[in-house]
C-alpha cells in the first residue's frame, strides 16, 4: 500500500469512528474485489468549471480515465456540454445578451454560445474558458485516452437530441467496437431517452439516473445496463436487488450511484457494493474506496 493510500485509508477510518470495515472494503482488504470505479462529475468539477475542456484535464492530472458530462441541443441543433438547460449559473450570458431572459440554452445559436465566459464564475484563473460543443468534448477526452460516461439532458426538451448524440459520436468514431464496448455510457434520467439510444444502437452500455422500486427494476432491465441512483436513496438491499438482474447483454446491472463528495459517504457506499461512484473529487474517492 502507498503512503497516500495508507494515509487516505487512516482518515477514513477516523471518519467512520473506528468502526469495522464494511463488507466491500474486507473484500478489497483481502484483495478480492477492487474499489468502485470512479466517475469524474462534469470532469473534475471541484477543480476547475465543470463541463469544461479544463475540468477534463484536471481529471486527467488527476489519473482519473472516467469523465461524465451532460449534452444539451442548441436553437440550430448542435450539441454542447453544460449542465444547466439555463446560461445564468455558469456562464456571463446575462451580461453579454441582456434582455434574454431566461437564458435558456435551447433559444441561443452555437455561435452565441461561443461567446460566453464559462470559467470566470468559478475562478479568475479561468476566465475566458468556453461552452464545448460535443464535437470539442470528445476531441479532448479521445487526447487524454479518457472514457466517457454521456448524460443526455432534459431529454424532453429536445425532440431527436438521442439521435444526433449517436450521429456525433458517429462521426467523432466513438462508436466503434473499442469505444463501445471500453469507453463509453450513455445515461439519462427519461427512461424513454434511454430506450432510444438502446432501440438505435443496442451494443451501447446504457444507464438510467433514478431509484426505480425493486418491483420496476425487471422492466428496466429490458433496455439499461445500468441503475444509478442519488447515493441518499439507496442501501446494501436496494444495490443488491438490483445487480440480481441481468440487463440487454446478459450480465449482472451495475449500480454507479452519485453525487458522492467526500471519502466518509464513499466508504459508506463502496460498502453497499455498488460498482462505481460519481463525484466532483475523484481523488478523494478514489483514494477513500481504492
Amino acid at each position: 500500500m502507498s503512503v497516500r493510500t495508507a494515509t487516505a485509508s487512516a482518515a477514513v477510518a477516523a471518519l467512520l469512528g473506528g468502526c469495522v470495515l464494511l463488507p466491500a472494503a474486507q473484500a478489497q482488504a483481502a484483495g478480492a474485489k477492487d474499489g468502485p470505479v470512479v466517475f469524474a462529475h462534469r470532469g473534475a468539477s471541484a477543480y476547475a468549471p465543470e463541463n469544461t475542456l479544463a475540468a477534463v484535464d484536471a481529471a486527467d492530472r488527476l489519473g482519473i480515465d472516467w469523465v461524465e458530462n451532460d449534452v444539451q441541443l442548441t436553437k440550430d441543433g448542435v450539441l454542447v456540454v453544460v449542465h444547466d438547460t439555463t446560461l445564468g449559473r455558469t456562464t456571463d450570458a446575462e451580461q453579454v445578451f441582456p434582455g434574454r431572459a431566461p437564458w435558456a440554452v435551447k433559444d441561443f445559436t452555437a455561435a452565441e454560445i461561443a461567446k460566453l465566459d464559462a470559467g470566470s464564475w468559478f475562478g479568475a484563473a479561468y476566465a475566458g474558458a468556453r461552452v464545448p460543443t460535443l464535437t470539442q468534448y470528445l476531441h479532448r477526452v479521445e487526447r487524454n485516452r479518457q472514457k466517457l460516461l454521456l448524460e443526455i439532458k432534459s431529454p424532453e426538451t429536445y425532440p431527436g437530441i438521442e439521435k444526433e448524440t449517436l450521429r456525433i459520436l458517429r462521426e467523432e468514431g466513438w462508436l466503434d467496437r473499442g469505444h463501445v464496448k471500453h469507453r463509453l455510457i450513455v445515461q439519462s434520467f427519461g427512461a424513454e431517452s434511454v430506450k432510444a439510444v438502446h432501440d438505435r444502437r443496442p451494443d451501447i452500455v446504457t444507464g438510467f439516473l433514478g431509484t426505480p422500486a425493486v418491483a420496476d427494476l425487471p422492466s428496466y432491465a429490458a433496455f439499461t445496463d445500468q441503475i444509478n441512483p442519488s447515493h441518499t436513496t439507496i442501501g446494501a438491499d436496494y444495490v443488491a436487488a438490483v445487480q440480481k438482474l441481468k440487463g440487454p447483454h446478459g450480465k449482472p446491472l451495475q449500480v454507479n450511484t452519485w453525487t458522492v463528495n467526500d471519502a466518509a459517504t464513499a466508504a459508506k457506499v463502496a460498502g453497499f457494493g455498488v460498482d462505481g461512484i460519481i463525484t466532483n473529487n475523484p481523488d478523494i474517492v478514489r483514494d477513500a474506496t481504492g
